[in-house]
């Protein structure tokens, strides 16, 4: 039993070895090439693997893609939560995440491309970053913090807003305030009164502390290593 285990241990942690190295070849090629110029035989030959090895583990280049955004949520959320509960009101986490996950595209563009990539989630089904902010908009309409309303509208108030401000902050001339802006907006959407929201969306928002050797570095040292010399 010992033996099957260890084995089974082996043979996890070589698959998830593969599925970093392809991630990584992936993540330089896109930030030097774009998405839609980078191919399976690009990935293959970066990462020096073979084509059956690859569909081993992704069906496609977009399922690739696909994947990595979501381990990128799954990594920002770990990073997210502790400055999220450090609050106690609901309407102030809502704020909080929204703007964490907005100002993602400042400091990590290649990383926020990704989770635009996404696209809109479908609020009825489980979704990681919808399933982080569910629990607080659940909370704020059951203590009166925000309107009632069926959770899936609330849920889409706040994708859109995520998905819009991620959007607009990857472009070189929005407003550098606009995660704040729209975390305002969504709370009005909410049913936070506007000064409140405006006090809200513009509070001191804690760092995150950034995970060494997670995918947000690597994605910076992605868009490093592509700029020009």
């Amino acid at each position: 039993m010992q033996i099957q285990d260890h084995r089974q241990r082996v043979a996890a942690e070589r698959r998830e070895r593969m599925r970093a190295r392809l991630f990584a070849s992936a993540m330089k090629l896109i930030a030097a090439k774009g998405t839609a110029a980078t191919s399976i035989d690009d990935v293959i030959s970066a990462a020096e693997v073979s084509r059956g090895t690859f569909y081993k583990y992704f069906a496609s280049p977009d399922a690739l893609v696909q994947e990595l955004a979501i381990e990128i949520a799954n990594e920002l959320i770990r990073m997210a939560e502790p400055v999220v509960l450090s609050h106690d009101d609901p309407a102030q986490r809502v704020s909080c995440g929204i703007r964490l996950v907005a100002r993602l595209a400042i400091d990590h563009p290649l990383a926020a491309s990704f989770l635009v990539r996404l696209g809109w989630p479908d609020v009825r089904g489980p979704n990681i970053l919808l399933e982080f902010v569910r629990r607080d908009l659940l909370e704020g309409i059951r203590q009166g913090r925000f309107a009632p309303m069926p959770i899936a509208l609330a849920l889409n108030i706040v994708a859109g807003a995520v998905l819009g401000a991620t959007h607009c902050m990857l472009e070189p001339d929005c407003e550098s305030d606009f995660a704040e802006q729209t975390a305002a907006a969504a709370l009005r959407a909410l049913g936070v009164d506007a000064k409140g929201a405006e006090r809200i969306a513009h509070s001191a928002l804690r760092p995150v502390e950034i995970l060494a050797g997670g995918l947000l570095v690597q994605t910076s040292a992605a868009m490093a290593a592509a700029q020009p010399r």
